[in-house]
């Protein structure tokens, strides 16, 4: 068998295999008896039958592309071993050539992808998180006082803290003969409040057009919603809102006290229920800090690192990108062609312009965490493990499968167990790998010894689970190791044919 490689310059290998002609005529007998098993052939028992019958009563075609499947099988894995190449996918057969002298293979080989991080141990990012204060704490007690308010209509302008009941109607300020509206509420309520909600609907700042409106009036105004908008369908908008107050209704705060407390759960007193919120205040506005301060870390690493990967790794993930806003339109009650009518575009377009940008970051994002993870060999201890399964299993405590089983009316079935066994692994070996980024990024890592240096095992195996963009934890798992270990069996014996 002779070989040939050239480098391509989309991290792929176009391989040409160069057999002997007898390898060829072997495998012809081969596929005739194989034919012959498989196919009657009068006066033969299965496979009994002679070479040159199965020829005259099958074709020479029918034996030539048997012949071809038995090679593949046999010389593409052996080709990928004698060139060492590390394939990211299942490798594709270009064409074939002088089959019946020199028989000769082309094929195009996608690589692992391939993280080189450069000097990532260089990168510095202030982390300065303030816990909330004093008046984060009185606005939220604030807001808990509010909720609880009781209310009285009054005939009088909207002002801030009033709670207004609204009809509510936005549709699009150029919509389509026979278009339905975006959004459509009737007797829809919302509060006034004194400050700015991130996450009000319809979109932030909506209750500060109601000032001043009274009921029976009817207001309308515009707004532009941005392209990244949670909601699929009034991504990049821009909707004509019209509302209608039906009823003002003007607030009583209740107390702040002892008793007001106890009303809003296990809490003895009000210094309970300030000492709750502080907390809970502080978990979120870290949580808030910490993506941003990540994502500033990871873009500052990318910047100096070179990150390649085949076009087949990056379609895997616009597939998985599709599936997740498939997923989350199905959840709104819509479905993919609806929501691109929506937004006057299609499918292609939306592909090239959304979901392939978004994919490309995903996808980059989660090499660079898996290169990282890989180089300062982040491990987990049986503790951190058994933390993470048991956080798991509070947050899918609500499943309604997960409930059936735990009702005791069936025994959860292997696939459940290893998917919550998965997720914890992928939670907590990204919490480790964050950390030890924060450590990086903030001066305080441990130094890499020569002992930090990588093993070959190692480097094949992130390299080769890594392949379809998945999370850094799946490389710790032991089903996750398994995957990955069929997939790289997979793509060193196996490749399809170029039609």
């Amino acid at each position: 068998m002779k070989l040939d490689t050239q480098s391509r310059d989309d991290h792929q290998v176009t391989m040409t295999v160069t057999l002997e002609q007898s390898q060829m005529e072997s495998a012809k007998h081969r596929a005739a008896r194989k034919i012959s098993e498989r196919k009657s052939v009068p006066g033969f028992r299965p496979g009994k039958a002679p070479y040159e019958v199965v020829v005259r009563t099958f074709g020479e075609g029918a034996i030539v592309e048997e012949a071809v499947d038995l090679l593949l099988d046999e010389i593409y894995p052996k080709a990928l071993d004698e060139a060492k190449l590390e394939p990211g996918a299942s490798g594709s057969l270009e064409k074939m050539e002088d089959l019946d002298k020199e028989p000769k293979f082309v094929f195009t080989v996608p690589l692992a992808p391939k993280v080189e991080l450069g000097d990532y141990r260089s990168v510095r990012v202030p982390y300065d998180w303030q816990e909330p204060g004093e008046e984060e704490v009185k606005k939220s007690i604030q807001d808990l006082r509010q909720m609880y308010a009781k209310t009285e209509t009054v005939d009088r302008p909207i002002r801030q803290g009033d709670f207004v009941l609204i009809d509510l109607k936005g549709e699009k300020i150029k919509p389509d003969n026979g278009e339905a509206p975006l959004i459509e509420r009737t007797g829809f309520p919302v509060f006034i409040r004194t400050d700015e909600k991130v996450d009000e609907w319809p979109y932030s700042g909506f209750a500060q057009e109601l000032l001043g409106a009274s009921a029976s009036e009817t207001k309308t105004f515009s707004y532009k919603f941005p392209k990244d908008h949670a909601d699929e369908s009034l991504k990049g908008q821009n909707i004509k809102f019209e509302v209608t107050i039906k009823m003002v209704r003007g607030s009583i705060l209740p107390d702040l006290n002892d008793e007001f407390a106890k009303k809003l759960g296990p809490f003895e007193n009000i210094q309970a229920l300030r000492d709750a919120l502080k907390a809970n205040l502080a978990s979120r506005s870290k949580a808030d800090y910490d993506d941003e301060f990540f994502a500033k870390v990871i873009e500052a690493i990318k910047s100096s690192a070179v990150i390649k990967y085949a076009p087949q790794t990056l379609e895997h993930e616009v597939g998985h990108v599709m599936e997740d806003i498939k997923s989350r339109l199905a959840r709104q009650g819509l479905d993919l062609p609806a929501y691109l009518k929506s937004r006057n575009t299609d499918e292609e377009k939306f592909v090239a312009e959304e979901a392939r940008p978004t994919a490309v970051k995903r996808l980059e994002r989660s090499l660079l965490l898996d290169e990282i993870a890989r180089v300062e060999k982040i491990e987990l201890s049986k503790e951190q493990l058994d933390d993470s399964f048991q956080q798991t299993l509070y947050d899918v405590a609500g499943n309604e499968e997960f409930q059936k089983y735990l009702n005791g009316k069936s025994k959860p079935p292997k696939r459940f167990i290893d998917a919550i066994a998965m997720e914890s692994a992928n939670r907590a070996y990204l919490q480790q790998t964050l950390e030890r980024l924060k450590a990086i990024a903030t001066g305080q890592a441990p130094a890499l010894g020569a002992e930090g240096k990588p093993r070959v095992e190692e480097k094949k195996a992130a390299r080769k689970s890594s392949g379809a963009g998945k999370s850094s934890g799946e490389k710790k798992a032991k089903s996750a190791s398994a995957s990955a270990g069929s997939k790289k069996s997979a793509g060193k014996s196996s490749a399809s044919k170029s039609k």
